[in-house]
């Protein structure tokens, strides 16, 4: 069921929203060669609390019955991973890529977001795909208009990634968000104009584009929560 949310509730969320992008903004100024994933998530753990906000990834439930529980507060993605990378001691090398995927609640309201930061110098097939990311990103938020139907906002995605040479990952989708980071409706990169449900002023969307620069196919690696492209 889609929650359409007050002003009032809005207004919350951007609250939320707000910690969330200035506690990424301090994760991006701290990337860089020779730091360790586990001391990313250390910086967003105690900007939490200073903020008394929930880190919502920690604990998460793993969508199937009998999987572990995600450990940590920010899922840092390097190099051929492309979502739900657990922090840990890997050291990040100069020409890396590292997504940096990060929710929270404050006040009773969720906010999620994620950024894709280059380590040092890095090759300009990287810094293409994270441009181009980025614009797709833009290209969905356009569509994403009272009246609109939410297939605008995934072909959108979808029609700009592949104009410019990426597929684009099925497997995971954005999502809906308010009170819950999760809530309906799914939001996929990838669909037709005429599809899914009219967007109604109140909804509230988190669109989570997600490009391989390779073929769209990804797999999940034995931690039960890494996925990675299959052509590496």
């Amino acid at each position: 069921m889609i929650i359409l949310k007050t002003p009032e509730q809005i207004t919350r969320m951007r609250v939320a929203g707000q910690a969330v992008a200035e506690i990424l903004e301090l994760l991006r100024t701290a990337i860089g060669p020779g730091i360790k994933t586990l001391a990313l998530n250390a910086i967003a753990e105690e900007e939490c609390k200073k903020r008394r906000a929930i880190p919502v990834f920690k604990n998460y439930p793993h969508p199937c019955a009998g999987g572990k529980s995600f450990p940590a507060a920010i899922c840092a993605s390097i190099n051929e991973e492309v979502v739900h990378g657990i922090p840990g001691e890997r050291i990040l090398q100069e020409g890396d890529i590292i997504s940096i995927d990060f929710g929270l609640i404050l006040n009773g309201y969720a906010g999620d977001a994620a950024i894709t930061v280059p380590v040092g110098e890095v090759s300009a097939q990287a810094l293409r795909l994270i441009k181009y990311t980025e614009k797709a990103l833009f290209k969905g938020i356009h569509e994403a208009r009272i009246g609109n139907q939410l297939g605008q906002v995934s072909h959108a995605i979808q029609k700009y990634a592949e104009e410019h040479g990426f597929s684009v990952v099925r497997e995971f989708v954005g999502h809906g968000i308010g009170r819950k980071m999760h809530e309906d409706p799914p939001v996929p990169n990838y669909g037709r104009v005429n599809q899914g449900p009219k967007l109604k002023e109140g909804m509230t969307i988190a669109i989570e584009p997600m490009l391989n620069i390779g073929a769209s196919s990804v797999f999940t690696k034995a931690d039960d929560w890494t996925v990675v492209t299959r052509d590496g």
